[in-house]
């Protein structure tokens, strides 16, 4: 198959049918399509209103706690070598992650629409705790469909949502993780059809979730921009962040996608090994059809869904969202993998050179950064977005480690 041309920008999609390219849409059950229109709808409808958009600010700045720093890493970047570091510390939001951001957005969204039930799907329970943490602030029914496998491994995040007032439901579906949590989200939606906001984590799910989704965490990377040419005059050189859906990643990313000089990496998660278990859509997989857009998944030579695995909760789902597709198909950003060790290691290493305890999620974009900042020279800028933090995956690490809490 040729490689699609170039667009003369990489930042106009989606087009009018929810495309990026041949990726993403809307292929769902024709019972929801009454509620995706209106969604989009009243989305158009907001961005257009300076309301809105003032009423965001004001929450982004007093409750989430906006901007976010942009730090320099001066002890990792001594650590590596090469390149200089800089850390965007989207984990000081308040909930601990980037996920407020679009969280925020969506729920201010559903009071707009006159929904009072909101559901979502969490697999690290990121999402889920910014979820709850929003439906509790504006006095919201809250549902979180969670697989019963991230249940376990993500505790503390579980025992937070149910303190915000949250309703948890483990998924015992499938493997029991974040695709399955997605499953069970959308049957409780083509069921509530009436009353509910279904607030999607990720930029996947279809039109208009995938760019809705990435024009709220855009703010990380309008602020990057900012912050850079306050720190050093001029844009950074390189942008690294993980991917698994690709909210943090496509945040910082999309600002940059139009500026040539600056290179940008997205870092799947490699779990065992490529030739193994993982959870590295662009990497090992092929263009399929999941939870109602089209996009690289991992499946079988039958056309049959696999599981995704990683270390991190956040990273093991099998698809990625759809801009990222085709952001890779045209060769804008290139995708690298990390293992669950590498990230592991990685883990240990911003902990003990910053003092700053990363969530697993980010440490694979970390790991990357071990590798490519002693390639680059000393006058090299790089960006990582350090989208969460590590205290929900302090038990796992141990446990790993093997030391006993």
């Amino acid at each position: 198959m040729n490689a699609p041309a170039k667009p003369n920008s990489f930042r106009s999609g989606p087009d009018e049918r929810g495309r990026f390219g041949i990726y993403g849409g809307r292929f769902v059950a024709e019972t929801l399509m009454p509620l995706i229109l209106d969604l989009e709808k009243a989305y158009a409808d907001a961005k257009a209103d300076p309301a809105y958009a003032a009423e965001m600010a004001g929450y982004l700045t007093h409750y989430v706690g906006r901007p976010s720093p942009l730090y320099f890493a001066e002890r990792l970047t001594e650590h590596l070598g090469g390149a200089k570091i800089y850390l965007k510390r989207e984990e000081l939001n308040h909930t601990g992650s980037h996920k407020v951001n679009n969280v925020l957005g969506q729920i201010l969204l559903a009071r707009r629409m006159g929904k009072k039930r909101i559901i979502a799907e969490t697999g690290a329970g990121q999402h889920g705790v910014a979820t709850a943490t929003l439906c509790a602030r504006f006095g919201l029914e809250c549902i979180v469909y969670m697989g019963a496998v991230d249940v376990a491994r993500q505790a503390s995040n579980v025992f937070r949502m149910k303190m915000l007032g949250a309703t948890v439901v483990p998924v015992q579906s499938g493997a029991k993780t974040l695709k399955d949590a997605m499953n069970e989200a959308l049957r409780d939606w083509v069921t509530n059809v009436g009353s509910t906001f279904y607030c999607i984590g990720t930029v996947a799910g279809p039109h208009p979730y995938p760019g809705m989704v990435r024009d709220f965490q855009s703010i990380i990377g309008r602020e990057t921009r900012e912050q850079m040419q306050e720190a050093e005059g001029r844009l950074p050189d390189s942008l690294i962040a993980c991917v698994g859906g690709g909210s943090n990643a496509i945040g910082l990313f999309h600002p940059f996608l139009d500026d040539p000089s600056v290179e940008i990496y997205g870092v799947e998660a490699a779990g065992h090994g490529l030739t193994h278990l993982h959870a590295a859509s662009i990497a090992g997989g092929r263009a399929g059809v999941l939870h109602g857009n089209r996009t690289y998944l991992l499946m079988d030579d039958d056309g049959q869904i696999q599981e995704g695995h990683s270390i991190s909760a956040g990273l093991d789902y099998p698809g990625i969202g759809p801009e990222h597709s085709w952001l890779s198909d045209v060769g804008r950003v290139t995708y690298l993998s990390a293992t669950d060790d590498e990230a592991l290691e990685a883990f240990q290493l911003l902990s003990k050179v910053e003092g700053i305890i990363p969530a697993l999620e980010c440490a694979h974009a970390l790991a990357k950064v071990k590798d490519l900042a002693p390639t680059k020279p000393k006058d090299h800028i790089m960006v990582m977005n350090l989208s969460g933090r590590g205290d929900k995956d302090v038990p796992q690490v141990a446990e790993i480690l093997g030391t006993k809490l």
